[in-house]
């Protein structure tokens, strides 16, 4: 899983990062919160961790510009702070979770996990880009008409759909999608991209998946 860390505390920051690391998370970190939000515009995360008192642009400020471009990753917010005005400052931000510092690593490993999974479930329900909905339960999209997708699919939809606008490189696509599967190739990628871009068209959909075989990909609008 992919973490984007924000933390200003350069020594706090080496820390965090080798224990996330070493319990097998990949890990951006950046050291304010403009450098967060730009990290968040450029690729996918599984999870975000921001420091609130960070130069440039407070992690509070960051996660609300990480929100309103539609942005739903799941976020934790790292405060020194135990106010209760803060945390539900950041709670009103969009923040899921929040730890106080000092904290026992742990415990950060404890609520990184519970995030994930709620996570899980949330995408579960419906999930809506334009004209589109896909419903990741029945593995269909809808807009003009309907029409099923395979398993994979609907998968790398939703991925595209969860962060739109954003150019996701062939390689993660490949890691999210087939990460288990040794005997396929990154062409695969390419293939269900075209699967794709052929059934939206066949809904009157108006969004569209672009990119090069090999390169990155966004869905934008048609």
């Amino acid at each position: 899983m992919k973490i984007l860390l924000a933390e200003d505390e350069h020594e706090l920051s080496r820390a965090l990062v080798a224990v996330l690391e070493h319990n097998e998370y990949e890990v951006t970190a950046v050291f304010n919160g403009e450098e967060a939000v730009e990290a968040a515009k450029a690729s996918t995360y599984d999870c975000f961790i921001f420091d609130i008192m960070m130069p440039v642009k407070d992690g509070i400020s960051a996660l609300k510009e990480i929100r309103a471009a539609g942005d739903i990753t799941p976020a934790l917010f790292l405060t020194a702070k135990s106010e209760t005005n803060d945390k539900i400052t950041g709670l009103d931000a969009g923040a899921d979770d929040y730890l106080t510092k000092p904290f026992a690593m742990a415990e950060l490993l404890a609520r990184l996990r519970s995030l994930t999974r709620r996570r899980v479930v949330y995408q579960s329900n419906d999930i809506t880009y334009g004209n589109v909905t896909l419903n990741m339960d029945n593995q269909e999209i809808k807009s003009e008409n309907s029409i099923r997708l395979s398993s994979k699919e609907a998968h790398m939809l939703e991925l595209f759909m969860r962060n739109p606008n954003k150019e996701i490189k062939t390689d993660e696509l490949f890691n999210h999608i087939w990460k288990d599967e040794s005997k396929t190739d990154l062409s695969a990628v390419w293939l269900y991209i075209s699967y794709l871009n052929n059934k939206l068209s066949a809904i009157d959909a108006d969004i569209t998946i672009t990119g090069e075989e090999g390169g990155s990909f966004a869905l934008t609008f048609a």
